[in-house]
C-alpha cells in the first residue's frame, strides 16, 4: 500500500525540505534532491540509487496505485520508499513548475581525482571557487554539449548537491564526471597526468584562438569578481583570454567556459 501524505508539516516533507536548504543535512544524511523527470533519468543513468521517490498524481497524471512506481517514473520501483503527495505538498517542495510531479531522495557519493578515467587527449574544464551554484550548472551543460571527459571543482563555495546546481544543469552533473578537490591537488593531478594547464585571464595572456586545444588539456577558469589566485597562474603552461571589445572587462563565467571549450572542439575537428 502506497503512503499518501496531504499534509506540508508531515516529518518527511520537513526532511526534504531541509536537504534541499542545507549542505549540512545532505551531508549528515548522505542525500540529495533531485526534482524533475529528466534529471532523475540521468541520475539513475549514471548509477546513482534512488532512496525516496515524492509523486504528485495529479502532476504526473497517473497513481501509484494503478500503474506503480516504475510506470510513473522509470527507476522509481527500485527506490526504498516512494510516496504519493498532495498538490499542496508539492507546492511546497518543489523548487520550479513543469517538473511532471515527481522529485527523489539520492544516495550521495563522492568521486576523487584517482576515480577519473581519462582518455589520452582528454579536455578538462577546472573551475576555482566559482560561488554562484547556477553558473556552475550552466558551465556543466556546456561541458556536457561540448564532450568534456570531466569538470573539476576546486575550493568550492558550494556543495557538488546543490539543488540550484542540479536544476541549472539540468542533470548534466550526472552526465560528465565530476569532482571537487583543492587547487594544489588538481594543479598535482594534472601535471602527473600530463594535461596542459590554460588560465583564462586578462594580465599576460594572448588570444584564445591562437592557442593550441588539441593536445591534452584543462581550461581554468575563477571568480568573475576576482578571478584566478596566485597558484593557477604560475601553474599555467599558458595564459589565455577572450577579446573584451566593449567597455565592461568580464562575461559570465558560463559564457566564457562555453566560448573557450567550444573552441577546443572547433579544433580537434569533431
Amino acid at each position: 500500500m502506497i503512503e499518501y501524505i496531504s499534509s506540508p508539516q508531515n516529518p518527511k516533507v520537513k526532511k526534504l525540505l531541509a536537504l534541499q536548504q542545507k549542505s549540512s543535512e545532505r551531508r549528515a544524511e548522505g542525500l540529495f534532491v533531485v526534482e524533475g523527470r529528466r534529471e532523475i533519468e540521468h541520475c539513475i543513468e549514471a548509477g546513482y540509487e534512488i532512496d525516496t521517490v515524492f509523486v504528485c498524481p495529479g502532476i504526473a497524471g497517473k497513481t501509484l496505485d494503478q500503474v506503480g512506481a516504475g510506470a510513473v517514473m522509470p527507476g522509481c520501483d527500485r527506490a526504498s520508499k516512494v510516496f504519493e503527495v498532495s498538490p499542496a505538498v508539492y507546492e511546497k517542495i518543489a523548487y520550479r513548475a513543469g517538473t511532471e510531479g515527481v522529485i527523489a531522495e539520492v544516495k550521495a557519493r563522492s568521486t576523487r581525482l584517482g576515480d577519473l578515467d581519462l582518455p589520452s587527449d582528454p579536455l578538462v574544464m577546472v573551475l576555482e571557487s566559482v560561488e554562484k551554484p547556477g553558473n556552475l550548472g550552466a558551465v556543466l551543460r556546456s561541458a556536457d554539449a561540448c564532450g568534456a571527459d570531466a569538470v573539476i571543482v576546486c575550493d568550492p563555495l558550494t556543495d557538488l548537491w546543490n539543488p540550484n546546481l542540479i536544476r541549472s544543469s539540468i542533470g548534466a552533473i550526472f552526465t560528465v564526471p565530476t569532482v571537487a578537490c583543492s587547487s594544489a591537488e588538481c594543479i598535482d593531478f594534472l601535471k602527473a597526468k600530463g594535461i596542459r594547464i590554460f588560465t583564462a585571464q586578462l594580465q599576460d595572456s594572448e588570444l584564445y584562438y591562437d592557442t593550441d586545444f588539441r593536445g591534452p588539456s584543462a581550461i581554468v577558469m575563477g571568480t568573475e569578481s576576482t578571478g584566478l589566485t596566485d597558484i593557477w597562474r604560475k601553474a599555467a603552461d599558458a595564459h589565455i583570454r577572450i577579446p573584451m571589445l566593449g567597455r565592461l572587462d568580464s562575461l559570465n563565467v558560463s559564457v566564457s567556459a562555453a566560448i573557450l571549450l567550444y573552441e577546443a572542439v572547433r579544433q580537434r575537428g569533431v
